[in-house]
């Protein structure tokens, strides 16, 4: 870590509108850097895609850690980490994956609810925080909740869900509100104002503009693993031209789906 990138990192959610490309590798850190990102993410998916395994825990925390050391050897901005549910259900193996993750240069993190009761969410990030302050780093914990995603609840609880949710993970420790799935101008807002803190989301075809996602009270937007589908779609498209006729394909591929990549992934040995 380099001049203060934690508290750089939370100073860039305090104002404005911070757009977060998401990388994998140390390759593509640096090229979120050229097109000119303030801050580096990592998504679980494209790491977890890159090293020939599926999305959804099934990637070794020892990859993910040497994709971190990776991205901060070549990286001088703030580094924030995919680590999905903590890759265990005992908080203190979280705490534990916490205190390496921030040891080898990341200055946040995201971490997920899934299906979990939002209790033991709070149990990580208490534990996460802990370990953090110990490292001497105000770790930016973006807390994850899914019930926009999954059948939690009835449509109409989302947002009330979302919040109670929010406040709870706010008291054990969160710094920010991750909330991907919400597509509503007027969920968006409702959420923004009454959580309490930073929210993030995640963009989605035919999303406001930035201007308007910020005057809602957006603070973060994030690319997820859309720009890694379209990455890999593309090299399989080469690919294939290549291997049928000989030539490299132009650009224009058709899209894999993040299901289709995931299956990919998933399939042979692990």
């Amino acid at each position: 870590m380099t001049a203060r990138h934690d508290q750089q990192f939370h100073a860039l959610h305090s104002a404005g509108l911070l757009l977060l490309a998401n990388c994998w590798d140390a390759g593509t850190a640096r090229l979120a850097m050229h097109a000119g990102s303030k801050a580096l993410a990592t998504s679980s998916a494209a790491v977890a895609w890159a090293h020939g395994y599926a999305d959804g825990g099934k990637l070794p925390p020892g990859l993910l850690l040497s994709t971190i050391r990776a991205i901060v050897r070549v990286a001088d901005l703030p580094l924030t980490a995919d680590i999905e549910n903590g890759y265990s259900d005992d908080p203190a193996a979280v705490a534990a994956l916490g205190r390496d993750v921030v040891r080898a240069g990341a200055v946040g993190i995201n971490i997920e609810d899934g299906n979990d009761a939002p209790e033991l969410l709070c149990e990580k990030i208490a534990g996460i925080r802990r370990a953090a302050t110990e490292e001497g780093v105000n770790l930016y914990i973006n807390a994850r909740t899914d019930s926009f995603l999954r059948p939690l609840v009835a449509p109409e609880q989302r947002v009330a869900e979302v919040l109670r949710r929010a406040a709870l993970y706010r008291e054990a420790g969160a710094s920010g509100l991750f909330a991907p799935g919400v597509r509503e101008e007027a969920d968006i807002e409702a959420i923004a104002k009454g959580c309490g803190m930073p929210l993030n989301i995640l963009v989605r075809p035919g999303f406001p503009s930035t201007e308007r996602l910020q005057a809602l009270g957006v603070r973060r937007l994030s690319a997820g693993s859309d720009i890694a589908e379209m990455a890999d779609s593309y090299i399989v498209h080469a690919m294939r031209e290549f291997l049928r006729c000989g030539a490299i394909a132009p650009h224009g591929a058709p899209a894999l789906t993040y299901p289709q990549l995931n299956e990919l992934m998933a399939s042979g040995r692990g």
